[in-house]
């Protein structure tokens, strides 16, 4: 034992200076035999006392010394490594390099095992710092960074996160060629929330879609991925996504509309400057401008100035307007040039998000006739059930962050999705009947709910199609969720009786400062059995009409007479922007009118606003919301008279639904300017034309007034046949 011992010490010494390898030998002379033995020894050995001197002592400390240094150094390298190795994994994970790489692997395993192979003298830190990763953790950490670097992208992009299966070289191909689009199994989150998870996208072509779901669920983050081709879109579709204004500056309207198509504006451009070089002679020009002539005739480009006035009428324009620059326009004004350009273009894949926001009535019913005769696809997001109802052939419902499609206009989807939502609840409910049996057995939750997505799996087997293919070998069967239907219930107090007439102007005149007179001479009254619609062109006064009936202008001849005892609630466009910023919408019920807390929160709710959204500021709050908590105040001032201008603008398809009825059980008077045509049928209004510096009663219903409107255009009248379109191969 004393000889090994000694080439142990020799071996541990090598590479020591001279000095030190010589003071070495002579330390290990005087060195001690080893106090432990091997476990199968029987004798032990005693220990050998020798005597040194002082000076061998005092060599003995600063070889002790030094040694301790060198243990410190090595063991600072290991933290060093470790830590190296835990900076790589949670910086290196770019798209490209999805978690890590062999040799990134290889070498933070190695500086793990460097740490974990420490001595016991290592620190407590050390000690924290140095976890075992097996290899499934490894591929958690893996996946962690995938999901953290998709953060960091959507900070970078938009604040979105796109997956989707990819497309081998082959398949994009044939794909490119296609006028369908086909997206399998994508997902889409904004800031961590999940918008669309593992959905399918099918578009046919020549089919007109609408796209219908409640708000904030991510109708128009699905149109904008589309248009920037975030999804697999065929590179032969041309995309547009009509959704910004046109720029404001010298250009006319009309020209800004002609200047879509850049194929004619550059042949025009080109056969300008042609005619005026072919005064210089040559073949060559000649033979150029006959084939610019060529094209041009080609495209029908004579055609296409009458198509963009035509067009530009249709969505309200004057000939005086269509010929004024588009920064002496209002940003509404604007909203329909770009509106304009889009239908000019006649893109393969038209996409529309809310158009009928920004138009008047008159302005609707064009759009809604132009096209249901639209040749093309389309993806409309609308919040008019009688314009969806009109110009859709196919519904894609957004639900549960799925994409369901339904044949057939809005209300055969209603029907279609009602009969569905049954299922839906008969499925839960006989999941849950088992789940409940199953536990009453004697089974645990886990138990039970491991069974019932066994049985779910099996269902799910047998109902594959070839689709399977493209499904997610990683996607684990879950338990049904219990549907939750979207359900907004509006309601206004009903006013005690008032004997007529509670409101009217007689022999009115009136006009703004340097214009012309929007009114001369006129009256008008109403009772609290009163339903009326104001409807006319923008710019012929409806608004001012409904000021002028508030008090809140003056007439400069006549008068305006109300009952003394008559309260007006009025809800404008503006009403949401009038509300206290500052305070939350609970604060701003409680305060107004002198409501309990629970009492404020119970009334926000009915209006639709979302729990979480009571206690937050107006401040924070979007234009829908802020919408409901105007609704809210509404309803609680107990108005004998509703004034409603464009009140659906903000408001989703189920809270106009509500609105719609909350109106047709109110029994006070109702005055509505709107551009929806269902809210207008469903309040059973009279309507009333504003035009000629006055306002008259129209002879007959909507129909009529729909066909003398279109009738005037010179538009061939389509009819809403579009749930008997013909069906797509």
């Amino acid at each position: 034992m004393p000889k090994k011992s000694t080439k142990k010490e020799k071996e541990q010494w090598k590479g020591e200076d001279d000095d030190e390898t010589s003071l070495a030998k002579g330390i290990s002379k005087l060195s001690t035999e080893d106090d432990e033995n091997d476990a199968g020894s029987k004798a032990k050995k005693k220990e050998k006392k020798k005597k040194t001197s002082k000076l061998d002592k005092l060599k003995e400390e600063m070889i002790a010394g030094e040694k301790e240094k060198e243990e410190e150094k090595k063991q600072e390298k290991k933290q060093e490594q470790v830590k190296e190795a835990k900076v790589k994994k949670e910086i290196d994970h770019s798209p490209e390099e999805n978690g890590l790489d062999e040799e990134e692997e290889e070498e933070n395993r190695d500086a793990l095992a460097l740490e974990e192979n420490g001595t016991s003298s290592t620190s407590t830190e050390v000690e924290e710092a140095k976890p075992k990763l097996s290899k499934k953790e490894l591929k958690k950490l893996k996946k962690k960074m995938e999901y953290s670097k998709a953060l960091e992208e959507m900070e970078e992009d938009g604040q979105f996160a796109v997956t989707q299966i990819e497309t081998s070289k082959k398949d994009t191909a044939v794909l490119d060629n296609q006028l369908d689009i086909k997206v399998e199994k994508f997902s889409i989150s904004a800031r961590g929330k999940d918008l669309f998870v593992n959905a399918d996208l099918h578009i046919t072509h020549g089919r007109r879609y609408g796209l219908v779901g409640p708000n904030g669920h991510g109708k128009t983050t699905l149109l904008k991925h589309m248009a920037s081709r975030a999804l697999n879109i065929p590179a032969n579709i041309d995309c547009l996504y009509c959704e910004q204004e046109v720029i404001a500056d010298e250009t006319k309207a009309i020209d800004a509309v002609l200047k879509a198509d850049k194929k004619r504006t550059a042949l025009l451009a080109e056969e300008k400057d042609l005619i005026s070089k072919i005064t210089e002679g040559g073949r060559e020009i000649t033979d150029r401008l006959k084939d610019v002539y060529e094209e041009l005739r080609a495209i029908n480009a004579d055609a296409a100035e009458p198509k963009a006035r035509r067009i530009l009428a249709g969505l309200g324009f004057t000939k005086e307007m269509m010929s004024r620059a588009t920064k002496d326009l209002s940003g509404g004004w604007r909203m329909r040039v770009s509106l304009a350009r889009a239908l000019f273009m006649e893109p393969t894949l038209l996409m529309l998000d809310e158009p009928t926001n920004h138009l008047d009535l008159n302005a609707v019913i064009w759009l809604d006739n132009y096209l249901q005769q639209w040749k093309k696809t389309l993806l409309v997001v609308s919040h008019d059930q009688s314009f969806l109802d009109n110009v859709c052939t196919d519904i894609i419902h957004l639900d549960q962050q799925k994409l369901y499609y339904y044949r057939g206009n809005y209300a055969t989807f209603k029907k279609m999705f009602v009969q569905k939502r049954k299922e839906q609840i008969r499925d839960y409910d006989k999941q849950e009947k088992k789940l409940k049996d199953m536990k009453a057995s004697g089974k645990s939750t886990k138990q039970a709910e491991t069974k019932q997505k066994e049985a779910l799996t099996r269902k799910q087997e047998k109902g594959k199609k070839k689709q399977s293919q493209f499904e997610d070998e990683d996607t684990k069967t879950e338990l049904l969720a219990k549907p939750r239907d979207y359900i907004v219930k509006f309601s206004f107090p009903n006013p005690a009786p008032l004997n007529p007439p509670i409101l009217g102007v007689y022999n009115v005149t009136f006009g703004y400062p340097g214009q012309n007179l929007l009114f001369k001479d006129l009256d008008f009254g109403i009772d609290m059995t009163s339903r009326v619609a104001i409807v006319g062109p923008n710019g012929v006064g409806k608004s001012t009409f409904l000021k002028l009936l508030t008090g809140e202008i003056q007439p400069q001849i006549g008068e305006r007479r109300k009952n003394h005892r008559l309260r007006i609630g009025k809800y404008d466009q503006h009403s949401a922007d009038q509300l206290n910023l500052d305070e939350s919408p609970t604060e701003y019920l409680m305060r107004l009118f002198n409501l309990q807390y629970q009492d404020a929160r119970k009334k926000l709710g009915k209006f639709g606003l979302a729990s979480h959204a009571h206690t937050i500021t107006n401040r924070d709050l979007s234009g829908g919301q802020r919408a409901r908590v105007a609704l809210a105040e509404l309803s609680c001032r107990a108005p004998d008279v509703l004034i409603l201008d464009e009140p659906t603008n903000n408001l989703d398809i189920e809270s106009i639904d509500a609105l719609a009825d909350a109106i047709r059980d109110f029994t006070g008077g109702v005055i509505i300017v709107s551009h929806d045509e269902r809210l207008i049928r469903d309040t059973d209004c009279q309507l009333w034309v504003v035009e000629n510096k006055t306002i008259n009663e129209i002879d007959g219903d909507f129909d009529d007034y729909r066909r003398e409107l279109l009738e005037a255009l010179g538009e061939n009248i389509a009819h809403a046949a579009a749930a008997s379109a013909p069906s797509a191969t």
